[in-house]
């Protein structure tokens, strides 16, 4: 069998339904959506236009709340920088405090970061060893200064999908804003923003057989009304929100990749999951010493993530070769530092052995899975055999 993918949580390919329905914008109709004069310009905004329905559908959410930007990590700096702006404009005396959790993506962690070396107050709760958020601790961790809770709603490693209504409902309580980086979750689960009290949520195309290089920010328009300063001056493109000339075809290609989502999710969610265990439960039958980290029962149907004790995970990634897979974040890529994410749940402990993420997507067969059980069955197995061997 030819090199086999199973990295779709890193990125996914471009659906040739999306492709067919961005290239004309590269070429014959390559107007700006800004040029209001003349028809390149109008067939160009009413491309947009679509988009942003198709893309505000996926959520349930209004068009009027979507503002484009280059992907889920501008999306994620421009809400959370944005909320702080805004709320240190309103209470000049007051320092801002901001909530994260500890498994949450770079992009979120590393904004958080510099806001506090900024002067702003950042708190970083923990989870449980499922990854689920301790709700107690995010309590006790609200305060009256407290603007701003910013939970991924589904992990990037382990496929933790968080209770979003819960902690919703404790940062409401607190009379805070929650800001969700729904990066993995987009278009894999539902997500209902009418329904869910999420005031600001991130998104990005790649992740769901869309382009790179395009996302999207959800900021909600009522209840509350949210007014967010630009991150990027220039042109006021967006509402004012975030200048730039939009990038069309990315655009059309994120609206039409959601419209897909939307449409077929149920069902792909239903297959993937069917093939994820299988794949699990093909692996528990010959690897021995085989544990799954987070929990299975609150989990993205396409993520399967494992440790093997006793062998190294660079070893163990070397030696699968033609099985394309992920230690973790593709983000971190380059990097052989151990997991934060594994190290929140306690998954790091000494011996705790090689980790794996394996993620499905809409091209994944049931062939494919079994090809992937043997090729991890045979090198583990031949790992654990060389570990034993007297040197």
């Amino acid at each position: 069998m030819k090199p086999l993918y199973l990295d779709y949580h890193a990125t996914t390919p471009v659906d040739p339904r999306v492709l067919a329905d961005m290239l004309p914008f590269f070429t014959e109709r390559f107007g700006n959506p800004h040029s209001k004069q003349h028809a390149w310009g109008w067939e160009a905004r009413d491309a947009v236009d679509v988009a942003r329905a198709q893309v505000a559908a996926l959520i349930n959410a209004s068009a009027a709340e979507i503002v484009f930007t280059s992907g889920a990590t501008e999306s994620n700096n421009l809400a959370i920088r944005g909320v702080v702006a805004a709320s240190a404009a309103a209470k000049a005396s007051s320092k801002p405090h901001v909530i994260t959790v500890a498994t949450e993506h770079k992009s979120v962690l590393d904004v958080c970061a510099a806001l506090g070396a900024e002067g702003c107050d950042v708190t970083v709760i923990g989870v449980a060893p499922s990854g689920l958020v301790d709700l107690d601790e995010l309590r006790a961790a609200m305060r009256p200064e407290t603007v701003l809770v910013s939970v991924m709603a589904a992990n990037n490693e382990i496929g933790t999908i968080q209770p979003l209504a819960e902690i919703g409902a404790i940062v409401k309580a607190g009379g805070a804003l929650l800001h969700s980086d729904a990066a993995q979750a987009a278009g894999k689960v539902p997500l209902d923003v009418s329904s869910m009290p999420v005031d600001l949520l991130s998104l990005t195309a790649h992740k769901f057989y869309g382009p790179k290089g395009c996302g999207a920010l959800y900021i909600r328009k009522t209840k509350p009304r949210l007014a967010i300063p630009p991150q990027l001056l220039g042109g006021g493109q967006e509402n004012g929100v975030r200048s730039g000339t939009l990038n069309v075809p990315g655009i059309v290609g994120l609206g039409r990749a959601a419209e897909i989502c939307r449409l077929e999710m149920g069902a792909e969610s239903a297959r993937l999951a069917a093939l994820r265990d299988r794949l699990l439960a093909g692996l528990r039958a010959h690897v021995p010493g085989l544990r799954v980290n987070g929990t299975l029962e609150r989990r993205l149907p396409q993520n399967l993530h494992i440790s093997f004790d006793g062998i190294e995970g660079e070893a163990l990634l070397m030696a699968l070769g033609d099985l394309a897979v992920s230690t973790g974040s593709a983000c971190s890529s380059g990097s052989q530092a151990t997991s934060h994410v594994l190290k929140a749940i306690g998954a790091t402990s000494q011996g705790a052995g090689a980790s794996i993420r394996f993620g499905l997507g809409r091209s994944t067969t049931s062939e494919e899975v079994d090809y992937a059980i043997e090729r991890v069955t045979t090198v583990v197995k031949a790992l654990l055999a060389a570990t034993l061997l007297p040197h």
